[in-house]
């Protein structure tokens, strides 16, 4: 059996803080959800807290050193709170994406989330946040599919269970709890389970 080599990339949510065990990232997670479909994997999470696209390009370097089959790429909320602007978070995107691409990775990406669920923005300024949000993931969107990734749709309700549910966040009531990463991973495993498919 080929061992795939699964890499995930980009910032406090693919590294999976607010979690109380490794295993409940969104990784691990999504690692348990290949093997029980009979791939042999090899995980490494290059990740870090408090990314931005910025900060992308050496997390590309280092899973492309490691070897990658299969890449999972984060991004986008630490660009939002940054005020990134859309067109140069998309480009740098786009640019981290090629990367792996070019080495032989296929690459799954998630935008970045809606901000507007977060308890602490205040009610008046929410649906301005969202449509930030939506606005930069939609420019995320079309960059990540012109470099040749797969882009992993999180849904609105998803979001609206944020919403409406403290327990999907942890204590910092910013970054998502356990329940909230097992919610993501489930709706990330048909992308990564299609990815990991041979072509």
């Amino acid at each position: 059996m080929t061992t795939l080599r699964f890499r995930v990339l980009g910032d406090s949510l693919a590294a999976g803080v607010g979690c109380t065990r490794v295993e409940q990232s969104i990784g691990h997670v999504l690692t348990g959800a290949l093997r029980a479909a009979g791939h042999d994997i090899e995980l490494s999470v290059h990740a870090v807290p408090g990314a931005r696209s910025a900060d992308l390009a050496p997390q590309v370097r280092a899973a492309v050193a490691a070897g990658t089959d299969l890449a999972l790429l984060v991004i986008g909320a630490n660009d939002l709170t940054r005020l990134t602007p859309p067109a140069v978070g998309a480009r740098l995107l786009q640019d981290a994406v090629a990367g792996l691409v070019t080495a032989g990775a296929r690459v799954i990406v998630v935008t970045a989330p809606d901000m507007g669920v977060l308890g602490h923005v205040p009610p008046a300024f929410r649906d301005m946040v969202s449509q930030a949000s939506r606005l930069y993931a939609t420019a995320q969107a079309d960059a990540a599919t012109t470099a040749g990734a797969t882009v992993a749709h999180v849904g609105p309700e998803v979001f609206s269970r944020f919403a409406a549910d403290d327990r999907m966040f942890s204590a910092d009531r910013f970054h998502p709890s356990a329940e909230g990463y097992a919610v993501i991973a489930r709706e990330l495993t048909p992308y990564v389970l299609a990815a990991a498919q041979p072509v």
